[in-house]
């Protein structure tokens, strides 16, 4: 093994940490399912991309080299500001889709006043 060759268990282990990354990444409407050829939105399974991600950061803890331990931090990071980002986004799409059904609600009970 060469002095820049990085080891197959680290490989492994990157390979890992991007496969959940990309399936939250999916699952928080962000990326299109390569299956459905759709961006599709199911942030439950997005919670437990990145809730399998922080046990593996759990459990590997004390085992990690500094690469891997800064490289996981980082996709939790984003993967959890994002996931938060897209609650927010998801009520507030929520509370205009209730609000514009009040304001219809109330429109066609004047109209019916008329």
């Amino acid at each position: 093994m060469s002095e820049n060759e990085i080891p197959k268990d680290s490989l492994l282990f990157y390979q890992m940490i991007v496969s959940f990354h990309a399936a939250a990444w999916q699952q928080m409407g962000k990326s299109i399912n390569s299956l459905s050829g759709k961006v599709e939105k199911d942030l439950q399974s997005a919670s437990i991309s990145i809730d399998m991600l922080e046990m593996l950061k759990t459990k590997t803890s004390g085992n990690l080299s500094k690469e891997e331990e800064e490289f996981l931090d980082k996709v939790l990071s984003e993967l959890r500001l994002n996931y938060v980002s897209e609650l927010e986004d998801t009520k507030d799409s929520e509370e205009n889709k209730e609000k514009t059904s009040n304001e219809e609600e109330v429109d066609s009970q004047s109209d019916d006043d008329k």
